[in-house]
């Protein structure tokens, strides 16, 4: 019953957030602080409708002056709501072209000035990539990317994808690593208080005089501490 209550309460907060949202992308159409506005009209009231306790540790995030890749697992829908509590100013998000045609959100996350890849059609792919590096380095605005490519479910990170590695080598700006613990699996929404999630991000790693020889090394060395950094929530949660 609860569980059935808190979907009500999140499709209507849905459809105010968006109706929000879409308003001032309206106003300031492609602003890129729109994004973390926007993420935090999803992410805070939703985390109180769900009862999800949320702890961050993303210093190395906030802290960061000069556009940089972020890079972060990609566990279910609900990272809307759970990693829209720390996305930093003047940060845009890469997804599917498809996402336009989501009522209200996806309108919004268009004016919001996120980019949208036809993954379907290589040449607009291409386009999109040249954008993006043309936005790190010349428009301060960093960009958050899901380097798995699709919701892994909480069960252990998948292979990465060379897009955000290639981004910021191109642009020559650090990577950030941010890392949630394994929610998907533990958390439940029948119950009055629904579960605990951790977010830390981890130290920049530069990128600067890197060539797309280095690619592979860059890539898992990023997945080698996200997967060190995941596995350390985890068990820290377990503790508690």
């Amino acid at each position: 019953m609860l569980f059935l209550l808190r979907m009500l309460a999140m499709a209507v907060h849905f459809i105010i957030a968006g109706t929000l949202g879409l308003l001032l992308g309206l106003c300031r159409p492609f602003n890129p602080d729109n994004s973390r506005i926007c993420a935090r009209l999803y992410s805070l009231p939703a985390l109180w409708l769900l009862r999800l306790k949320l702890k961050t540790e993303v210093k190395s995030l906030l802290e960061q002056q000069s556009a940089c890749v972020i890079v972060a697992n990609h566990q279910s829908n609900y990272d809307l709501y759970v990693i829209g509590r720390v996305v930093p100013p003047r940060t845009v998000s890469i997804g599917k072209k498809s996402l336009k045609w989501v009522p209200f959100f996806g309108q919004l996350y268009w004016l919001a000035g996120n980019v949208l890849l036809d993954r379907g059609n290589a040449q607009r792919a291409k386009q999109a990539m040249l954008t993006t590096t043309d936005t790190l380095r010349h428009k301060n605005t960093s960009i958050w990317v899901f380097p798995e490519g699709t919701r892994n479910l909480g069960k252990g990170l998948l292979p990465f994808k060379k897009g955000a590695f290639q981004m910021a080598i191109a642009a020559g700006v650090p990577i950030i690593p941010v890392c949630v613990s394994s929610y998907a699996t533990h958390i439940r929404l029948n119950r009055w208080d629904s579960g605990d999630i951790m977010i830390r991000s981890l130290p920049a790693i530069p990128t600067a005089g890197l060539s797309l020889d280095d690619l592979p090394a860059l890539m898992d060395e990023c997945r080698t501490q996200m997967q060190t950094c995941i596995g350390s929530l985890d068990q820290q949660l377990a503790r508690a």
